[in-house]
């Protein structure tokens, strides 16, 4: 993608923060900070992926960015355009270019309505009509998607979970957007049909030149769909790369934990040494977070520095930012003045030593108790995990 390029999506300090009220006047004690201030582009016909653990708010920023939550803070930019804090009626013109593919095919079909007034519905609220009719534009659609033109007149429970997919995919392309969100389109399909619903978005972004934000736990799909990755931990994003960057030198330590999660699936790589990181305790509410670096509570590098200042998301590597006071592979940074921000922290990091592993690999399993639990959901979705492991990024 081109540098000069303007952005597509834009969004800069998004916020949301969920407000828990208690007593009989209902009076505001505190409040979930779900997105707690992120900042991201998105180019016309990228692809940016978001992983992380559950609850660290990859679905709340889903809503944010398509503006079916309101912000707390922060400006959602679309197209140059402030749409932040637009009513009903500012948003509905912009409902034709940024639409949502949501993670449950079960519950986002209404069980009432037949395929074709599902997939209909868009060209009806937009007032749009298509050439040569509604039914024979959502027979189309049917067809793009590989589903059969026939099934128009069918019901939701006739179909399996992919094929219900692939139904909520026709309908967030009817009107050709722009933008699609989808939060976890394959978490609830079977590993049979990812594939081909992962192939089949790729396809239609070569064909229609659509733009995606893809939320997702499997990091092997991210990694197939994405040019892009930012990973969010307890509402913030902590490492923002290109793909390729991203796998290859993971600079935060919660991303290379994540990545040494993922199943080899080698049957004789089965009883290899593994270089698994396992993270002890589990992640912290994100109604009182704690102060410094969010990871500090989890953190095998985690100094005095990471309890008291909160790391600016900065870039170290071309193409690569990151949030952390003592990234991973810091010998190799590029970027003028990059090392001297990482090198600030050296001595205090050394101050507290960690006791030195016996050979390279267990440098990169510190000894833990318990697995990072992300996204439980992703048990089904992930078979050749073995139990409860490894965690599901």
């Amino acid at each position: 993608m081109s540098e000069t390029m303007e952005p597509l999506l834009k969004v800069t300090g998004l916020k949301k923060h969920f407000p828990i009220k208690k007593g009989l006047l209902q009076r505001q004690t505190g409040a979930v900070k779900a997105v707690d201030g992120i900042d991201f582009e998105v180019l016309p016909g990228e692809t940016l992926g978001v992983v992380g653990e559950s609850g660290c708010g990859k679905s709340t920023m889903g809503r944010l960015i398509t503006r079916l939550l309101e912000p707390t803070g922060g400006t959602v930019e679309f197209q140059g355009k402030d749409i932040s804090h637009l009513g009903v009626g500012g948003m509905r013109p912009l409902r034709r270019d940024i639409q949502m593919i949501f993670q449950d095919p079960y519950g986002s079909l209404n069980p009432r309505h037949t395929v074709g007034t599902i997939v209909s519905a868009p060209f009806k609220l937009q007032g749009v009509e298509p050439e040569g009719g509604v039914r024979k534009e959502v027979q189309r659609l049917l067809g793009l998607v590989g589903l059969n033109p026939e099934h128009y007149n069918r019901y939701p429970h006739e179909f399996s979970g992919g094929q219900r997919q692939r139904i909520g995919i026709a309908r967030a392309l009817a009107l050709k957007p722009k933008l699609v969100v989808a939060d976890e389109p394959v978490s609830a399909l079977d590993v049979s049909i990812q594939a081909q619903v992962v192939n089949l978005l790729d396809d239609l972004q070569q064909e229609l030149g659509l733009t995606y934000v893809i939320i997702a736990h499997d990091l092997s799909v991210i990694r197939h769909v994405s040019d892009r990755i930012a990973v969010m931990y307890l509402g913030k994003i902590v490492e923002l790369a290109d793909r390729k960057s991203l796998y290859e030198n993971p600079m935060h330590p919660y991303t290379r934990a994540l990545m040494s999660a993922v199943p080899i699936p080698d049957p004789r790589r089965r009883g290899a040494k593994s270089e698994r990181i396992l993270l002890t305790g589990d992640v912290p509410s994100p109604i009182a977070p704690p102060p410094g670096c969010r990871f500090n509570t989890r953190c095998w590098k985690a100094t005095e520095v990471c309890r008291t200042q909160e790391p600016p998301l900065v870039e170290l590597r071309p193409g690569q930012r990151v949030a952390c006071h003592h990234p991973e592979n810091a010998d190799s940074l590029t970027i003028p003045g990059a090392r001297e921000s990482v090198e600030i922290t050296k001595p205090e990091a050394k101050a507290k030593p960690k006791p030195e592993p016996e050979s390279p690999k267990a440098e990169a399993a510190p000894k833990v108790e318990a697995a990072a639990d992300v996204e439980a959901e992703a048990e089904t979705a992930e078979p050749s995990t073995e139990g409860d492991e490894s965690p599901k990024a």
